[in-house]
């Protein structure tokens, strides 16, 4: 029998060893946002955030010699598209996400994360997200528990008001920090004398508006993320109904004044600080202004700090194992854009602060003292 040599064999093997090679010394990132949508420019600070960590941990060696590559997956803030997105991250053999950032996509792709053992970081705020003592969920961010706090606290002291309305959106997140608002105010003795829900995606809100001002509300707290509201505050000011408005840190952004118009003047945010504002985070500010990214965004720096946490961890435990990854997350205190973090054995921040803000017409924040 004559053997027919291949010379294309040895080629395909070359090859093939090669490709091996350069996976293993990658270390994929998945980040899983809403990169469209309504409400996809939080998904854009998202990427913003990871690609900068990357480029920066990757500039100064990566991890032990092996580079961080980022993978974004669109969940659209949709729970049935954050499953969908969840099962490709298992396909496509990524091990770490960050991510979600909507609390209802969040809630259900996490499940499938612990079945298959994929370590998150997310900066998603539902308290529910982290309660059912899953040990490969992380959070960059506090929970809707403190920053409900923080605001009814504001309202009952700083606005003083005789009639609170509270509205939400139905959802996970805009109705579980409007509740926390809700029962706070309560416990404080002041008066709500309503609580509605809206539908996301809803455009027209003259019979809500009707209501709250025959209910006579002076201050009206929001549940939810910023397209609704915007129009909720336009048609009130359209009517002749100006009461102050607050809502979460899903309102926070420059679309919300492009929405609503001057009917944003004086809106009440609550978000985490300024980091770009931090000395220390002078080189990171420089360069995403150099690469055209504004830096005043909060889900960059919860992004960020994120990366940051998993390549430290990565550090010290094993890359390939989430599993000894994620312990060594549960047991580190680690140096991030957004300050030392550290996590309870929930895997939520521990001493995380929310700080008010006021919204004005340009599409800017000011810190209320």
């Amino acid at each position: 029998m004559t053997l027919i040599k291949n010379p294309l064999c040895g080629l395909v093997l070359s090859l093939t060893m090669a490709a091996s090679a350069i996976a293993s010394d990658t270390i994929k990132i998945g980040i899983a946002g809403p990169f469209s949508g309504p409400v996809s420019q939080y998904g854009e600070m998202q990427q913003q955030g990871v690609r900068a960590a990357i480029t920066m941990i990757n500039r100064a060696g990566g991890v032990d010699g092996k580079m961080l590559e980022a993978i974004p997956y669109d969940d659209g803030c949709e729970p049935k598209q954050a499953v969908t997105v969840a099962n490709s991250i298992v396909r496509d053999g990524v091990n770490y996400v960050v991510g979600h950032l909507c609390s209802n996509s969040t809630q259900p792709a996490t499940d499938i994360y612990k079945e298959e053992n994929i370590l998150v970081i997310t900066g998603s705020t539902n308290p529910g997200i982290t309660s059912r003592g899953y040990d490969n969920i992380f959070r960059t961010i506090g929970i809707d528990s403190e920053q409900g706090a923080v605001a009814a606290q504001f309202i009952a002291e700083r606005l003083k008001p005789n009639r609170v309305a509270v509205i939400h959106d139905k959802q996970q997140y805009g109705k579980g920090v409007a509740m926390v608002v809700k029962q706070q105010l309560e416990g404080r003795g002041i008066n709500i004398v309503s609580t509605d829900g809206i539908n996301s995606g809803e455009k027209d809100f003259s019979a809500l508006v009707s209501k709250l001002k025959r209910e006579n509300a002076d201050v009206v707290y929001y549940g939810g993320y910023h397209p609704e509201l915007a129009l909720i505050m336009r048609q009130a000011k359209a009517s002749g109904f100006s009461p102050r408005f607050m809502g979460p840190e899903g309102l926070g952004n420059k679309d919300i004044a492009y929405l609503s118009g001057d009917a944003v003047e004086g809106l009440l945010v609550t978000l985490p600080k300024r980091y770009d504002l931090e000395s220390a985070n002078a080189e990171v500010v420089s360069y995403l202004k150099e690469s055209g990214v504004d830096p005043v965004g909060p889900f960059i720096w919860t992004s960020y700090a994120a990366v940051q946490a998993l390549a430290e961890a990565m550090r010290h435990a094993d890359e390939s194992n989430p599993k000894a990854v994620a312990k060594q997350l549960h047991q580190m205190t680690i140096d991030s854009v957004i300050g030392p973090i550290r996590w309870d054995e929930k895997g939520d921040l521990q001493g995380f602060q929310f700080n008010i803000y006021e919204w004005h017409a340009d599409g800017s924040g000011t810190p209320v003292h």
